[in-house]
């Protein structure tokens, strides 16, 4: 019978064999001089596609945890010959501690993230007050947090946290930068949509 929790011995050999991992395909990458952009769960890659051939001054690195969305992400940004993005297969908190100490994100996009709509989910939600930090801590001055979704109750709890963290300020006056809608986008009835801004 398998056991139900892995031994902490293991799981943190595991993360750290992971950190390692994510932080020798980002080494050929970094440090660029040109502003990096990070989609946090980049699904198909449309959007990230759509936006890295309309900011070709911006390099842009989209994350997801499922292999196939990142296979046809990557078809898609090499049919339009872009040499400005690559695609990773990362859990966001590990790719932020990968990430080099001098690297500074200028954009963030969270877009149709998993809402875990059941109380007892909430955990596995992505924007939460500690994930808020350790971006914070990668993200350079003025940075700012692009996040939407499609669950009001999701919408509610974000703009709260965000509202809350001494890192991040809510801005209402910058519009949203690029639309193009994702596929979640499209299948939704409707969703909201904040910016914040690192401080």
């Amino acid at each position: 019978m398998r056991p139900l929790f892995m031994p902490l011995e293991i799981a943190q050999a595991l993360t750290a064999s992971r950190l390692a991992e994510i932080r020798a395909q980002l080494s050929p990458l970094l440090p660029t001089a040109k502003p990096i952009t990070l989609e946090i769960g980049s699904g198909h890659g449309h959007f990230l596609t759509a936006y890295a051939a309309a900011q070709p001054e911006r390099f842009c690195i989209g994350i997801d945890l499922i292999g196939d969305r990142l296979d046809r992400s990557a078809r898609k940004s090499n049919r339009a010959k872009l040499s400005n993005i690559v695609w990773m297969h990362a859990e966001a908190t590990l790719f932020l501690e990968a990430l080099p100490a001098d690297t500074a994100l200028a954009e963030i996009f969270v877009l149709f993230s998993d809402p875990w709509p059941k109380r007892r989910h909430w955990k596995n939600r992505v924007i939460q007050p500690e994930f808020l930090s350790l971006l914070a801590s990668r993200a350079g001055q003025g940075a700012r947090l692009h996040f939407r979704t499609d669950h009001a109750p999701y919408f509610e709890q974000v703009h709260e946290i965000v509202n809350q963290h001494a890192s991040w300020k809510l801005d209402a006056e910058t519009a949203w930068p690029f639309e193009l809608p994702t596929v979640f986008q499209q299948r939704a009835e409707s969703h909201q949509s904040l910016i914040a801004k690192r401080t």
